[in-house]
């Protein structure tokens, strides 16, 4: 992003600050410049046409003061009931948090006081997306938990190269980041499509990408990040980003990708009640067992994933070790990257990412996992301390050119951060994929260590996971019927 929007974003974020008195949330604040930016990126793109007529940018910003907020209120009503079904889905249900007539006067005048030239040249949607990292990365926010860092996407995307005429699919999209980083990559390979002939261009924009997200505020983000990035969704339907779970019916009537990248939500304070798939070999509370499940069944045949996971899915028993199980006989399990702590400030929840591709046979697909250990003696990421593509460069060069993990590799023993276990080791180890061999004297800095909230977060976690394994030890004990981890029928 260049200097000038760099300062926009800036700029549109010091405005948080003045609505602090007016009771109005980090998260309500973006939400709010969503409904707004909308209205002024319609009119800055040429694209107003979408919206009714008398429901613009230049009909908000006509009228002042007291006129000014009844207006917006109804405006927001009425769009939530617009003809297009695109803006019905970013409206949706939409209403202001703002309480003072004057703090909408700031809010209008300040968007419009932007540099509005810059941010064409660069591209709204970087504008957009830069607003939604400097809202998860403000640690007041609390939005961390809906945002992966951006150096993380970027190369995960490099790493898994999707193609035009793929299709694409993060099932938890948050706010829809992993989506357009890869119709980015694709566009910068085809000069913005345009090696691509009509017919693969349009369906690239209205096929190629699905996304699931369970919090409406955060669908009305993705949303509007997928848009202002090209990325439209089928025609005539409300975008790539369909409101609703991915562990519901919803997740099993999804068509099957060819490349499903995601970070599934951590813990169980997202929502949603208990996963409902009944399409799924093993029943379970743990949310991202079901995902992972979800994402290796969902997959076509040669179809790649990279997902964020935290440790728990590596080395729980029960359920966790027949997932794992199933996952490296359906898929080969190429690659795991241990990642560095403090990237997900909001959970202070260790995390790794599985790379796997689906085989075209049903058994025996995983020869070997390749691990490299990123977060033994590597600082506590954090505030002083920030995550760029830089602190990924080593692993990027060994993971090598071919997206399936089969470029040359090179076991690098007991000293070295990347190394080479069998099929047959991890049986021996009851398929645990929590492996560690580095002495990790590293030292954290006490400014980047996770607040209390995010240590209970993960002490959450772990207490879930060994409560799992004492009722399912409970039940073999007395004989009951297993119920968590039970195959379907």
């Amino acid at each position: 992003m260049s200097a000038g929007p760099r300062d926009s974003v800036a700029r549109l974020w010091s405005l948080c600050d003045v609505l602090r008195d007016d009771g109005t949330s980090y998260h309500h604040y973006v939400t709010e410049l969503t409904q707004l930016l909308f209205l002024k990126m319609a009119k800055e793109a040429g694209q107003e046409e979408a919206l009714p007529k008398g429901q613009r940018w230049n009909d908000l910003k006509a009228r002042t003061g007291a006129a000014r907020y009844d207006f917006y209120q109804q405006l927001l009503l009425e769009l939530g009931r617009a003809p297009n079904r695109r803006v019905r889905a970013i409206y949706s249900s939409a209403r202001t948090a703002l309480r003072q007539p004057r703090h909408l006067e700031q809010l209008v005048d300040g968007i419009d006081a932007l540099d509005w030239f810059s941010a064409r040249e660069d591209g709204l949607g970087n504008l957009y997306e830069g607003l939604l990292e400097k809202n998860a990365t403000d640690i007041k926010s609390g939005a961390g938990q809906y945002f992966t860092p951006r150096p993380l996407i970027n190369t995960l995307v490099a790493l898994i190269q999707p193609q035009p005429g793929e299709r694409i699919q993060d099932p938890a999209a948050g706010t829809g980041g992993f989506l357009v980083a890869a119709h980015e990559h694709i566009k910068a390979r085809t000069r913005n499509l345009q090696d691509l002939g009509e017919k693969e261009a349009t369906w690239q924009v209205e096929q190629a990408y699905t996304g699931v997200e369970l919090v409406p505020e955060t669908q009305r983000l993705a949303l509007m990040n997928c848009l202002l990035h090209g990325i439209e969704g089928p025609r005539g339907g409300e975008g790539a980003i369909q409101p609703g779970d991915s562990l519901s019916v919803l997740g099993a009537s999804l068509p099957r990708a060819h490349v499903i990248l995601t970070n599934p939500p951590f813990g169980t304070k997202k929502g949603g009640g208990r996963p409902t798939r009944e399409d799924l070999t093993y029943s379970t509370s743990n949310k991202q067992l079901v995902f992972l499940q979800h994402i290796y069944r969902g997959l076509a045949p040669g179809g790649r994933a990279a997902v964020v996971l935290p440790d728990n899915v590596l080395f729980e028993d029960g359920v966790g070790q027949k997932v794992r199980t199933e996952l490296m006989d359906l898929c080969d399990l190429h690659t795991l990257l241990r990642l560095p702590t403090g990237l997900f400030y909001a959970q202070g929840v260790k995390t790794n990412v599985l790379f796997f591709t689906r085989g075209q046979k049903d058994t025996g697909n995983t020869q070997a996992v390749w691990v490299y250990d990123l977060r033994a003696n590597m600082p506590s990421f954090g505030k002083r301390t920030p995550f760029t593509s830089g602190t990924l460069k080593p692993f990027v060069d060994v993971y090598g050119t071919d997206p399936h993990g089969k470029s040359p590799r090179e076991d690098e023993g007991e000293t070295g951060r990347f190394r080479r276990f069998t099929r047959e080791e991890l049986a021996k180890r009851h398929d645990n994929l929590d492996i560690a061999w580095l002495k990790d004297g590293g030292q954290h800095d006490p400014e980047d260590m996770p607040d209390p909230e995010a240590l209970s977060a993960e002490i959450e976690v772990e207490l879930q996971s060994a409560l799992r394994e004492l009722q399912a030890l409970t039940k073999l004990l007395t004989g009951a019927p297993e119920e968590d981890g039970e195959e379907a029928a």
